[in-house]
């Protein structure tokens, strides 16, 4: 099979297909970083955290400073509920591209999800200080300061959101969800649901939105965010 094949399979929901490909192509070519890359997203939809780590651990090695491939392992490695490391991965994310906003709203979004509510909030704060017209930072600090009971930042926090994305709320909810481009953004977290990674890289999306930072990793989560429509 041919990795053009391979990505065909793995963009249709077909992951165990997919997989065998990739399991073909590593055998013929192991340590290539993007066939690694993939199988490890590929296993990662298929459950299987504990090998898409082992390929995500051996990309991070050969690319120790490429931090989407950083942030890929971070992911997975709170899924397997290893938030240590997980933090540890964030901050050398954080520390080798510093002026990048996704990189202080994807930690944020994981200090939100392991309780560190006020260090969600400095994050997206920072996020917002460096690039003040994104709306997903606003709306994510929002949904946060909620929590804390800040309901009037919160409430300032959403109607920034809002303006920035030209939206006007149809009900006095602050939490509900703003869409963009026929598709929602951000996930209500009212009924917590059980950690899985189709629920916590569909709520992930939300951070993931800076054209120099997602390239093929936005479309590895926009798979789970569509439904497995991609």
């Amino acid at each position: 099979m041919s990795f053009e094949k391979g990505i065909e399979l793995y963009k249709t929901g077909e992951f165990e297909e997919a997989l065998k490909c990739f399991n073909e192509l590593i055998n013929l070519k192991s340590g290539d970083t993007e066939l690694h890359l993939y199988r490890g997203r590929i296993l990662s939809r298929l459950g299987k955290t504990e090998l898409a780590l082992e390929d995500f651990e051996l990309i991070s090695a050969l690319e120790p400073y490429n931090t989407d491939f950083i942030s890929d392992r971070a992911v997975v490695l709170h899924l397997l509920k290893r938030n240590e490391e997980a933090l540890t991965e964030f901050d050398r994310a954080v520390n080798l591209d510093p002026r990048n906003p996704y990189r202080f709203s994807s930690r944020a979004f994981f200090k939100d999800r392991i309780g560190d509510l006020k260090g969600s909030i400095e994050d997206y704060e920072i996020a917002i200080e460096l690039d003040p017209e994104d709306a997903v930072a606003y709306n994510n600090k929002g949904i946060v300061e909620e929590k804390l009971g800040y309901q009037a930042k919160a409430k300032k926090s959403f109607e920034e959101a809002d303006k920035l994305v030209g939206y006007t709320p149809q009900t006095s909810k602050s939490s509900e969800p703003i869409k963009e481009n026929s598709e929602p953004n951000f996930i209500s977290e009212e009924k917590p649901e059980k950690m899985n990674l189709n629920h916590f890289l569909k709520t992930l999306s939300a951070v993931f939105r800076d054209p120099k930072t997602r390239t093929e990793l936005t479309s590895f989560i926009k798979a789970f965010f569509s439904g497995k429509k991609n």
